[in-house]
């Protein structure tokens, strides 16, 4: 009765009801992809092909600052190359939102590192998305867009 009393509507929850389960996973699920987040920061910053390449799905498409498209052939052939150099990665305004297999992830960012001879530091937002298939969470997708100095953003 205690359970059917919480969703009827006009009908008070006990106080004493005990919190629904599905939100603990979801609160697992959240740590879990911060930690994946975390390794891909790390595998950037380190130049760490193996990472990356165990993290992005073999159909991964990003779309970078510039607006060019990005495969996961390319995005690892990048980092063999060592000509984008990234030495901080901070991110800020981290949210993670879960939908059944697919998860989002946005953030501001501030990065220090350069492309060549071109200086890309600067504070982006991103929105990676992964997806759970095989028993692992993926990287599908990214884009990232620069904010412009003195926005609020």
């Amino acid at each position: 009765m205690l359970l059917l009393a919480a969703f009827l509507p006009g009908i008070p929850a006990p106080v004493h009801a005990a919190p629904i389960p599905l939100l603990r996973r979801d609160d697992r699920l959240h740590r879990e992809i911060e930690n994946l987040e975390s390794q891909w920061r790390t595998a950037v910053m380190q130049d760490d092909v193996a990472t990356l390449n165990r993290l992005l799905a073999d159909d991964y498409l990003g779309i970078n600052p510039n607006g060019t498209l990005e495969t996961k052939a390319d995005a690892l052939a990048q980092r063999r190359s060592g000509t984008v150099k990234i030495s901080s990665i901070d991110p800020d305004n981290v949210k993670v939102r879960v939908y059944g297999d697919t998860a989002v992830v946005t953030s501001r960012v501030d990065v220090v590192g350069h492309d060549g001879d071109r200086d890309i530091s600067g504070r982006y937002h991103y929105t990676r998305v992964y997806n759970h298939r095989s028993g692992e969470w993926k990287i599908v997708s990214f884009e990232a867009s620069r904010i412009s100095p003195g926005s609020k953003h």
